[in-house]
């Protein structure tokens, strides 16, 4: 490898990573704004009302959702932007990746803000059904623990880990995905965000169990979601939630029934 080809490697990575870490922490600041709003004005400005839905309050809460989600996912998925931006390099070496990079990146958030929008959906849904208190946890114990025995399921079965295979291995997917050009980027992009989203959407669902704006809570899945991607153990450590979960499942369900 060339000199040059290093320098241009580090200084791709440093551009790449400086401008993650700039999105992630907007991302987060907007997240902790919001709950703040919420719990200071118990609703009253920052989000969806306890009456029907207007247009105003789904949008809200889609934006919502949509910058959560890049709060939570895009640090996870670092590894295997940054794998693109130096693949990219290689084969391109006088070419810079920072655009490329940028519309593999805007795929990936774009099938979370799809999530997003059905998770926005869903939310009404409780939200009609008087299933959701003002700071948007489940009133249900039953609800709860349903979410939290089928998310369970899910991290034991084989789609899960076909999902998780392909978000654990960057190399092996850019590889058997690669795709010359920006629109090649943007549709990698998407695709490894569909793969994403299968691995992780019923641990987004769990939000509403402790709460869609329990910062703690979220920050407990993102870490997770971190670990069960990038940790050399994150199969075992998927296994091991999936027992925990179906276990939180069914205790809180048969308490509430034999109760």
């Amino acid at each position: 490898m060339s000199a040059a080809l290093q320098k241009s490697l580090r200084h791709d990575r440093a551009l790449v990573l400086s401008g993650l870490f700039g999105v992630v922490v907007l991302a987060w600041v907007y997240t902790f704004y919001r709950a703040g709003n919420m719990q200071n004005a118990d609703m009253g400005m920052a989000g969806p009302r306890m009456e029907i839905w207007g247009a105003t309050d789904f949008v809200l809460t889609f934006v919502m959702w949509a910058v959560m989600m890049v709060a939570m996912m895009i640090p996870s998925a670092s590894p295997m932007v940054l794998t693109y931006s130096t693949l990219y390099r290689r084969r391109y070496e006088q070419r810079s990746p920072l655009v490329p990079v940028s519309m593999f990146l805007l795929g990936y958030v774009i099938t979370w803000a799809a999530f997003s929008m059905l998770a926005t959906a869903t939310q009404w849904g409780f939200h009609s059904a008087a299933l959701l208190s003002s700071m948007m946890v489940s009133t249900s114990p039953i609800l709860g623990g349903v979410l939290l025995l089928i998310a369970g399921v899910f991290q034991l079965t084989p789609l899960k880990h076909a999902c998780l295979r392909r978000c654990r291995t960057p190399l092996g997917f850019l590889m058997n995905e690669w795709r010359d050009g920006e629109r090649g980027a943007l549709v990698m992009g998407l695709r490894h965000g569909v793969y994403c989203v299968g691995c992780c959407w019923l641990l987004m669902a769990l939000l509403f169990v402790a709460g869609v704006m329990n910062l703690l809570w979220v920050a407990v899945i993102a870490a997770f979601v971190l670990v069960e991607k990038v940790a050399p153990a994150g199969g075992w450590v998927s296994y091991t939630a999936g027992v925990l979960l179906v276990g939180s499942g069914l205790w809180m369900v048969a308490g509430t029934v034999l109760l």
